[in-house]
């Protein structure tokens, strides 16, 4: 299931949304005129890996780029991939700016982050000695698909579905398309390898939980939840 764009109109330009957007597409050429040694080297400088955040592990002293904290930040802008890239950008760009117009830009930016952190802290304390580096936005924009979930739960969701060889559309209430996806990261957080590396399933889960749980607290007052909006 694709999600390909919605119906909410905005009341604001989500200049956060679109700054998010610019940065990881940035950094992520960047990490791509590194060449495939330097890129993998960045990743691990600028990634959150639990056994250096945690203290179990150090990093050798020409990979150290900013302080362990600090990779759970950089790490959000980090990808692996074109498409890990632009699976992360299409969600962001469909259901970011919705959520930005629901609280304001620095109330977004401080909401993303936190979103971000709750992200990483779920795939890292089950195993706080993984030297494992997580990288990519899908947590924070995890978190983001949660929020959105609980303020338009009936808005309509347009989304590519493969049928065998053939591509249909159809339009989905929202709360069918981001439920879907809430489920699956349930689903795919149990069957995940203990240890193992590949998709930071947990870190999805923990990002859409704090969203959940952080969009009452952010959003505007005026603003309500289950809006009828479709």
């Amino acid at each position: 299931m694709i999600p390909l764009r919605d119906h909410i109109a905005t009341s604001r330009v989500p200049f956060i949304t679109y700054a998010v957007i610019g940065t990881c597409v940035l950094v992520f050429l960047w990490q791509l005129s590194l060449g495939a040694l330097g890129g993998q080297q960045a990743v691990y400088a600028l990634g959150a890996i639990p056994a250096v955040i945690f203290g179990d592990a150090r990093l050798p002293p020409d990979l150290v780029m900013v302080p362990p904290l600090a990779t759970v930040f950089t790490s959000m802008f980090l990808h692996g991939g074109w498409m890990h890239l632009i699976g992360n950008m299409l969600y962001m760009w469909i259901f970011a700016d919705n959520v930005e117009d629901s609280m304001g830009h620095l109330r977004f930016v401080v909401f993303y982050l936190v979103c971000g952190v709750a992200a990483v802290l779920a795939q890292s304390l089950p195993d706080v000695s993984s030297e494992i580096p997580m990288i990519g936005a899908s947590g924070a924009i995890s978190g983001v698909l949660g929020a959105y979930l609980l303020l338009f739960p009936r808005a309509r969701v347009l989304v590519m579905i493969p049928l065998g060889f053939i591509l249909k559309a159809y339009y989905l209430p929202a709360a069918a398309v981001l439920g879907f996806y809430f489920v699956l990261q349930v689903v795919m957080t149990a069957m995940a390898p203990a240890g193992g590396g590949g998709v930071a399933f947990a870190a999805h889960l923990g990002g859409f939980v704090a969203g959940l749980a952080l969009i009452p607290v952010f959003k505007h007052r005026s603003v309500a939840l289950f809006s009828k909006r479709r």
